[in-house]
Order: structure tokens, then C-alpha cells, then sequence
């Protein structure tokens, strides 16, 4: 048994509260010893000594070098003490604080049992419940829609449709998402993440110079409010970028450092090298090289302060849904803890999602973000179907390695995305091959979390890295591949399918084809990808009722019309490059 793969933490992403009295534990163990058996063996933890129970734990997920064993409990009693127990060739042994032992003094397990001590329901991460179902759609304001034609348009230097530069203004803006709510209602979205709309001199608005005002490009405060209300109508929640690390060079309190140098009294609500500022040579900390985006100091609670009144005063003027943290692992802890109590206060269903493109667990752990913008989703779907580096077991170990990191609270609120207005576009990464684009999205859709398509995904929109991926939405219906754009408005409509918002998840390698299974009650979803240049054969069983609910690139198991679909009883085959979702009900 390789005792240095074993790994338990207590109170943390292996042991964990899902409720007021239901506990998840996970045990990690080297793929080499998948034939031990793990138990769990638990108590009330001052009634260890006597009162023990013993449970078998399951291995759940498999990465490239681990497997997680995992077992959820009902408490009676939130005080728990457990240790683990596992039998290998014959072989028992005891894995506790003192790490792995032959024996075990259960008389004294006082000492060494692992515990959670008490579950405090305030430390309990709540899950955000609109999330389970919801729908994200990422909207580039300035390249979607115009709608306001009587504004000043002075600011447009680029025709609709051309190529974009850093410098281009296309004049989309709130109006013109306003009046595209009914298309987006009927593509199935239920959420929309909106870039940046305070006043800002780029077109991206990420330099922001009056976090009070929206941006006359875009529209007025009112327009928000006029959009947040018709969304709401339509059943469309609405989150808004914060733009928190760093802020625009004209920004008032800036331009006053500037001015008095370390006289202001917003000296310190900035970093910097010297007694004054110096813009040519940028002697103060900035957003990567840009010395027009100098950052905030996110440690001066005078910043915290401005910063947190910001956000909630457009909760309340507007009635948002929540906030997308932009750069914001490069922010204070301190500050984000303060920030998700203030909000929280204001709407305890107001949702915070980092933009954090790594392992961002000690931002995950219930006291800062919700959940973060998932690009290692995206760069495992980028392997997987762009790249071809990973076949169909390396992408599930990625996967369940992913989610390894994570509370399950977490992974249920996680934006899962393909590409974003930071990327390339994904069409182009997959070479523009339609059915690589409609696998990745089936993936999205079946896969835990909360998906999130890109403006223009569903008309296949090209575009390179930034600022070609920003292209503006092409709204002439007869450039569309309109089968495309229907398989794409059904497989957003998978969303709304229970087991897809409440399911556990199994991520396998199944005949050289991605499986992907949701459970919940007597219901299964399972989607199968199947990567490979061969068709590849799907068997199930003949006792339950099965449909294919979504597919592309499968042949009939047998010569029935589609309406007998709902009746899979012979073998299913899947053409290369291909997918399919079948729904399975229990006991029908």
C-alpha cells in the first residue's frame, strides 16, 4: 500500500458540511490500491469509545494518479469523530492523525481521531439555488446589439462586422440587449454575464473612471434598471463585472495623486514607488503592464470601504443578481471576505463568481467567492476536442481532478465555460468543425455546474485571441447554420432537467468514448462522447426505460422511426466525432 498517497484533511475540500446535519468525507488513495477496501468508522465524538459505527466507502473519482473515496452521512450529532479503516491483502489497518497504523487504541481515540468538531451553520456554504438551472449568456456590450439610435454616436469608428482592433467602437449597448431579451429567451438562457458598463474611455470598459456612472455609450442608470426589470420578466437574471483590482488612470481619487503626490489623501489607496507618481515611468503597481490601469490597494480598508459601498449601491439601485470578480485573485482575501458579507446582507442569493484561472481553493471554502469562472474546464475541452492531446481517459481524469479541488457547493455553482472575451473563440480552436463544437457544448451542459455561452457561439462565430474574438454578432439569419443554432437551443434546454441540477456525476472512460453520468432519484442522464476516428458500440441493458433526449452523429440501433426511440433495447452505435444523451428512468 503506497502510504504517501494517502491524504485526509478535517474542515476542508475532504471534509465538509452540505447541510445543517449532513456531512461529505472523501479519502484519497493511489489508483495502485484500488482493490483495498475503505470504511469509515465514526461516532458521536464523546461517545467514541463506545458507540462506534462502520461504513464502506466507494471510490467515486479517479484522476491520472489518485482515486477518492467518498461517503455522505446524515448526523444526528453535529459534534463527529471518525478515522479510516483499510483492508489490503488480508491486511487491516488504521488511518487517523497518527497517520497509517497496524493498531489502533480506540480508548483513547481522544487523542488522534479526526473530527469535525461542530458544524456552525454559519461556516456552511450555500449553495446559490438559482444556479442549478440557470443558463449563462456572455455578452460583449459594444459588439451585440445597438439598440439606441438617437445617442450620440460621434464615438462609432468601425462598421458592423469589421474586423475589430484595441481601438474599435461598434456601438452595441443596453438598449440593444434590452430589445434581443425575447431571441435570448428563446435560445434558453436564464442568466446573462455582462461585461463592464461604468464609464470607461475603451470600448472594453475595464479602466474604469466613475464606478458611478454607466457609460453613455452604453446608456444610463436607468437603462440598467429598465434591463434588470424586463430580464426579471422574462425569468433572465443579471450579473455585472466588477472591476475591483485596478481601476482607470482618470479615475478622480488617481487623478489627485497625480496632482499632490504623497500630499493626497488617496496616497495610499494606491501602490507606489516613490513620493509621487510618475506615468511615464510607471513607478506604481498597475494591471499587468498597463500604466493606465493602476491597481487598487485592497488592503486599505478606506479602499474596502468605496469599493463595497460601489457594489452595493448598484445592488440596490438596479436589483442585479450577482458579480463577476475580474482579476480578482489578485485581490486582498480581507477584502473579499468583507465584500461577500456585505452583499449577502443585501440578497442572500446574489452570486459571486472570481475570475480566477487556476486552483482557486482558498477563494472557494464559503467565505469569499461562490465559485469561480472554470477556464480549467476550458482548457481540458480545448485538450480534449481542439488539441487531441488527451483521449477519452486522460479527459476524465482531468476532469475528476477538477472537481477534486472543490466543495461539492462549489462545483455545483462553477461557470463552466468554453471561451470568453479573454480567449480565442472555441469554433476556431476546434478548426470550425460543427460537431467538435456541439460535443463540447453537450459536455457543458451534462457536466456539473452552470454553463456559459459566449455571445455568437450559437451561430458559430469565429474569431482569434483578443481583439478578434470580440467580433461584432452577425444578425443576418441567412448567414446562420441553422441546424446548428437549433442543436444548440436543444441542448441549453437539457439544463432544465432535474437530474442535470441536482445529480451526482461519474466521469469514466467507456469503450474509448467519454461517459459522463448523472443520478438523482430514479432518473440517469448519461452523455457519451466519442472522440475516436471508429464508430464506437453503446450496450444497455433491457430492463429500464431509456430515450435519446439529444444526439449528433449516431446511427439507429435498429430500423424504428425516432418517435420509438424512448425504447433502447439493442445495442447504439456512434459515429466518430460524434455524441449522444439517452435518459434513463429506474424501474419503469
Amino acid at each position: 500500500m503506497n502510504q504517501y498517497a494517502i491524504l485526509h484533511i478535517p474542515d476542508s475540500r475532504y471534509c465538509f458540511a452540505v447541510g445543517e446535519k449532513e456531512l461529505v468525507l472523501r479519502l484519497r488513495m493511489s489508483k495502485e490500491d484500488d482493490g483495498a477496501k475503505v470504511y469509515l468508522i465514526y461516532a458521536q465524538k464523546y461517545d467514541f469509545t463506545l458507540k462506534r459505527q462502520k461504513k464502506r466507502m466507494e471510490v467515486c473519482y479517479r484522476d491520472y494518479l489518485y482515486s477518492y473515496y467518498e461517503i455522505r452521512l446524515a448526523l444526528e450529532d453535529v459534534r463527529f469523530a471518525y478515522l479510516f479503516e483499510i483492508e489490503e491483502a488480508g491486511k487491516i489497518y488504521y488511518f487517523s492523525e497518527d497517520g497509517v497504523t497496524k493498531n489502533y487504541c480506540f480508548e483513547e481515540g481522544f487523542y488522534n481521531f479526526f473530527q469535525m468538531p461542530y458544524i456552525n451553520q454559519n461556516d456552511v456554504l450555500k449553495t446559490v439555488d438559482w444556479m442549478r438551472d440557470a443558463v449563462f449568456y456572455q455578452i460583449f456590450i459594444d459588439r451585440f446589439y445597438q439598440g439606441n439610435m438617437q445617442k450620440d454616436t460621434g464615438y462609432i469608428n468601425m462598421a458592423w462586422g469589421d474586423k475589430p482592433t484595441p481601438e474599435s467602437f461598434a456601438g452595441g449597448d443596453i438598449e440593444g440587449i434590452i430589445e434581443k431579451l425575447d431571441y435570448l429567451q428563446k435560445l434558453g438562457v436564464t442568466a446573462l454575464y455582462l461585461t463592464p458598463v461604468f464609464s470607461s474611455v475603451s470600448n472594453h470598459k475595464y479602466d474604469i473612471k466613475d464606478y458611478r456612472k454607466v457609460d453613455p455609450q452604453f446608456g444610463t442608470k436607468e437603462d440598467v434598471i429598465r434591463l434588470v426589470k424586463k430580464a426579471h420578466e422574462k425569468g433572465i437574471r443579471i450579473v455585472l463585472d466588477a472591476v475591483f483590482n485596478h481601476c482607470s488612470m482618470y479615475l478622480e481619487q488617481f487623478m489627485d495623486v497625480i496632482k499632490k503626490g504623497q500630499d493626497s489623501i488617496y496616497f495610499d489607496w494606491f501602490l507606489i514607488n516613490g513620493n509621487k507618481v510618475d506615468v511615464e515611468k510607471g513607478n506604481y503597481e498597475c494591471f499587468a503592464s498597463c500604466n493606465y490601469m493602476p491597481k487598487l490597494n485592497t488592503a486599505n480598508e478606506q479602499v474596502q470601504e468605496f469599493l463595497i459601498e460601489i457594489a452595493a449601491y448598484w445592488m440596490r439601485e438596479t436589483g442585479i443578481d450577482g458579480w463577476r470578480l475580474d482579476v480578482s485573485d489578485e485581490v486582498s482575501h480581507d477584502f473579499w471576505r468583507r465584500f461577500r458579507k456585505e452583499v449577502k446582507k443585501i440578497n442572500p442569493d446574489c452570486v459571486i463568481i472570481g475570475e480566477n484561472w487556476h486552483d482557486a481553493y482558498p477563494y472557494l471554502q464559503g467565505d469569499q467567492y461562490d465559485s469561480i469562472m472554470n477556464y480549467s474546464f476550458t482548457k481540458a475541452c480545448l485538450d480534449y476536442f481542439a488539441r487531441e492531446k488527451f483521449d477519452a481517459k486522460a479527459m476524465a481524469e482531468k476532469l475528476n481532478a477538477n472537481l477534486m479541488r472543490n466543495l461539492e457547493q462549489v462545483n455545483v455553482m462553477m461557470l463552466n465555460l468554453l471561451d470568453s472575451h479573454d480567449t480565442h473563440r472555441f469554433f476556431s480552436e476546434v478548426g470550425c468543425d460543427k460537431r467538435k463544437l456541439l460535443a463540447a457544448l453537450a459536455l457543458e451542459i451534462v457536466f456539473i455546474g452552470t454553463p456559459c455561452i459566449y455571445y455568437g457561439t450559437e451561430i458559430c462565430m469565429e474569431g482569434g485571441y483578443d481583439p478578434d474574438s470580440r467580433r461584432c454578432f452577425d444578425w443576418e439569419k441567412t448567414h446562420w447554420d441553422m441546424a446548428v443554432y437549433d442543436k444548440i437551443k436543444e441542448l441549453l434546454a437539457l439544463k432544465k432537467e432535474e437530474v442535470l441540477q441536482y445529480g451526482t456525476i461519474c466521469v469514466l472512460e467507456e469503450n474509448g468514448m467519454l461517459s459522463v453520468h448523472r443520478t438523482w432519484k430514479n432518473v440517469s442522464i448519461t452523455l457519451w462522447v466519442n472522440g475516436t476516428d471508429q464508430t464506437k458500440k453503446i450496450t444497455f441493458s433491457k430492463s429500464d426505460t431509456k430515450k435519446i433526449i439529444c444526439a449528433e452523429n449516431e446511427l439507429e440501433w435498429k430500423k424504428n422511426p425516432k418517435e420509438e426511440r424512448n425504447c433502447i433495447n439493442e445495442p447504439l452505435f456512434l459515429q466518430s466525432k460524434g455524441f449522444v444523451v439517452v435518459k434513463e428512468e429506474m424501474g419503469v
